[in-house]
């Protein structure tokens, strides 16, 4: 997390991919800091990714990822992730609410 907030993605995803067993702290770290530091498609392949290695997401995944939907103005993309909120129960989370009004704006 250190290295994507510095803007030092490269390292980031470094460290990110010497991790023996990644939890959601580390896949939302790293997908947080694509998205902060211009590389919304790469979050969105990484989420993919996730989702391929059965971790679960939470609240601060989906910010991340409607963050770089809203970005690409991916709004097909952003409809799958927003009923994947719903179907998790994350519908009434105040901070994924807000990324999906930015992302319907």
């Amino acid at each position: 997390d250190m290295y994507a907030k510095c803007g030092s993605v490269v390292e980031a995803r470094w460290v990110f991919d010497m991790i023996p067993k990644r939890n959601v702290v580390s896949w939302n770290s790293m997908i947080g800091g694509y998205v902060q530091h211009g590389n919304p498609k790469q979050a969105l392949i990484l989420f993919n990714q996730m989702q391929q290695e059965c971790i679960m997401p939470n609240a601060v995944t989906f910010v991340s990822v409607i963050k770089a939907c809203t970005t690409l103005i991916a709004l097909e993309e952003g409809r799958h992730i927003h009923a994947w909120v719903i179907k998790n129960g994350f519908g009434l989370d105040v901070f994924v609410g807000s990324a999906l009004v930015d992302m319907y704006a």
